[in-house]
C-alpha cells in the first residue's frame, strides 16, 4: 500500500529535495506541495493525503495553526512537523496543536523515510536524540497539582507499566526487554492503553503520564 504524502514548506528548494527522497521509495508518493499553511490546510481537504509533513515556522499561517486546523476538521491526514532547532517553542506548541510528532530539519533521510512510515502506521514520532529530552521539558512545563484522572483506574497494572515506559521515551523494543514481553505484546498493550485512556499516540499518552505524576 503507498502512503500518500503531502509537503509543506515556504522554500521551493526544500520542498524539492523532501520530494526527491520520499519519491525514491516504492511505498510512498507525494501527492502536492504547499507553500503555506492556508494552502496546506485546502490541499489536505481536497487530496487527503495519509501523511502531511509540515514546516511549523512560515510566514502568515505557520505549521502550528495548520495543524490545529486540519485536527479540528478531523481530516484523517497525520501531521509530521519539521523544526529548525530540536527543542523550541514551535515543536512544543505543534504537538499541542494534535500532531503526531517532529523531527528536525538536519535529520538525515533515512529518519525522515522512518518517520513518515511510522506516522503513517499510526504511531508518534520525536526525534530519537531527543525524545528523553523532549518528555523531561514537557513534564515541567505541566501545571502542578492536576487533579487524578478516572480513567487511569481502568488501567491494569501491566499496562500501567507500559504507559510508565512510554512516558520515558522507551521504544517498543525496549519496553519488551524490561518486561520480559514480545514487541508485538507491547504493541497490544500500548494500542489498549491510548484506547482506554482516548488518546491519539504515543505523544499524547507520554505527555498525559506526566501530567498524572505516573513518571
Amino acid at each position: 500500500m503507498t502512503t500518500r504524502v503531502l509537503l509543506v514548506d515556504d522554500e521551493p528548494l526544500v520542498r524539492v529535495g523532501l520530494s526527491m527522497v520520499l519519491e525514491a521509495q516504492d511505498d510512498l508518493t507525494v501527492v502536492g506541495q504547499a507553500a503555506d499553511g492556508v494552502e496546506a490546510v485546502a490541499l489536505t481537504r481536497e487530496l487527503r493525503p495519509d501523511v502531511v509533513v509540515m514546516d511549523v515556522r512560515m510566514p502568515g499561517v505557520d505549521g502550528v495553526e495548520a495543524t490545529r486546523r486540519i485536527v479540528a476538521e478531523d481530516l484523517p491526514a497525520r501531521v509530521l512537523v519539521l523544526t529548525t532547532f530540536d527543542l523550541d517553542e514551535y515543536a512544543f506548541a505543534a504537538l499541542r496543536a494534535g500532531a503526531s510528532g517532529f523531527l528536525p530539519k538536519n535529520a538525515e533521510p533515512g529518519e525522515l523515510l522512518r518517520a513518515v512510515r511510522a506516522v503513517a502506521r499510526g504511531d508518534a514520532v520525536v526525534s530519537p536524540r531527543v525524545t528523553r529530552r523532549l518528555l523531561d521539558t514537557v513534564a515541567h512545563r505541566l501545571p502542578a497539582g492536576t487533579p487524578p484522572d478516572p480513567r487511569v483506574a481502568s488501567l491494569t497494572a501491566r499496562e500501567r507499566e507500559v504507559l510508565q515506559a512510554v512516558a520515558r521515551g522507551e521504544s517498543n523494543a525496549e519496553i519488551a526487554a524490561a518486561l520480559v514481553l514480545s514487541e508485538l505484546t507491547v504493541k497490544t498493550h500500548v494500542a489498549r492503553v491510548l484506547g482506554k485512556l482516548g488518546l491519539r499516540d504515543r505523544t499524547q499518552a507520554a505527555v498525559f503520564a506526566h501530567r498524572q505524576g505516573l513518571v
